[in-house]
């Protein structure tokens, strides 16, 4: 059963921003499972809401895949597809290669200075040899990387994106397997970053990714 938010601290957009929350977070932690019926009167007299967030909310987890709908039928958690997560990476490719293009030309010298860093332990990930290490240093980096682009369309795509990348990236792999052609790529793509070459940068994801 989601979280309940409390209403008496909410109200309009934030309010429908805490019930998208709660039942994304349901949802990835299983709590709402897949294949589960989702009735919008039920769920608001869990939550303590009124239907109208909950409805909200359920229109943009179907927006992101985390619902489906069949009008008239049902309204139930979706089933991720062995699909979903090579269309997740593709997506998160493209996305942070064009922020790349645009946040290292134009990112302050701290910013690039954190960036760096940041790219050194993407680096250090992919040496360990430990999927779930690479996955967590880029779910640092990535956002990090959109932020800098200082573009609010970016920001916002990545905002409600991120309980699809969340689950659909579970169990994920680094495409290539071979760990010094991946890391030298990796080192690529920190060198990259640090001479604000984005150019470079959407290059080397696109050939650690099997893009290019």
């Amino acid at each position: 059963m989601p979280a309940s938010p409390d209403p008496r601290q909410n109200s309009g957009t934030a309010l429908g921003d805490e019930v998208y929350s709660v039942l994304g977070e349901a949802i990835l932690e299983g709590r709402l499972a897949p294949g589960e019926r989702l009735r919008d009167h039920e769920l608001a007299q869990r939550l303590g809401v009124s239907r109208t967030p909950v409805r909200e909310a359920l229109q943009r987890l179907e927006v992101i895949g985390l619902v489906e709908v069949s009008p008239n039928r049902y309204t139930r958690v979706s089933t991720p597809s062995a699909a979903s997560q090579r269309y997740t990476q593709e997506f998160v490719t493209l996305l942070m290669g064009n922020a790349a293009l645009l946040a290292l030309p134009r990112c302050d010298d701290g910013t690039l200075e954190s960036l760096v860093a940041q790219a050194d332990d993407l680096v250090e990930a992919s040496h360990s040899g430990d999927p779930a290490r690479i996955l967590a240093a880029s779910a640092h980096f990535f956002p990090a990387l959109t932020h800098a682009t200082g573009n609010p369309a970016f920001i916002r795509v990545l905002r409600e994106a991120e309980f699809a990348l969340r689950r659909n990236l579970v169990g994920w792999r680094p495409p290539i397997a071979d760990e010094p052609t991946r890391t030298a790529l990796y080192r690529e793509f920190r060198d990259a970053i640090a001479a604000r070459d984005g150019a470079a940068a959407e290059l080397v994801l696109r050939r650690l990714h099997l893009l290019a």
